[in-house]
């Protein structure tokens, strides 16, 4: 697939990007194409963690994140809750999923850092998944893979 875009090329006088003449970007597929050193970093935790977590990943140079609130369960099937005096039975537990993307050389420590300040030692602390990255661009700028993050 090619897909046309506009490159930035930097402004002398402000450091603003100016758009300049369209360039051809050339996808290829991942098959027999050599990583791009990146991993984006996808870990589901306990909602009151997540403070800690980000405390730990700024000394890394992590330099953003994204996260959400989703609902789930694992081995621990949901939980049961009494209200009013009944018992009601939660399948799905409140949770939030962390996704950051990171050079591949800092991955392993990102991986460390969140599992140690997401840890309570208790059923449910949650899972984190390490994937490649294929291809990553700042959409303002056009900037490509690492360059991107």
């Amino acid at each position: 697939m090619i897909i046309q875009i506009s490159h930035a090329v930097r402004c002398a006088s402000r450091g603003l990007p100016v758009w300049d003449t369209p360039r051809k970007l050339q996808w290829r597929s991942a098959k027999g194409k050599e990583s791009t050193g990146m991993k984006l970093i996808v870990a589901v935790i306990k909602p009151f963690k997540l403070d800690d977590v980000r405390e730990a990943l700024t000394p890394l140079g992590v330099q953003g994140l994204t996260v959400t609130e989703v609902k789930g369960f694992g081995r621990q099937k949901g939980q049961t809750e009494i209200y009013r005096g009944a018992e009601y039975h939660v399948s799905f537990l409140p949770k939030v999923k962390i996704e950051v993307a990171v050079p591949a050389s800092l991955a392993e420590q990102v991986v460390e850092a969140i599992m140690k300040a997401a840890n309570t030692g208790k059923i449910g602390d949650g899972k984190i998944f390490v994937l490649d990255i294929e291809r990553a661009v700042r959409i303002r700028t056009g900037e490509l893979d690492a360059d991107a993050l």
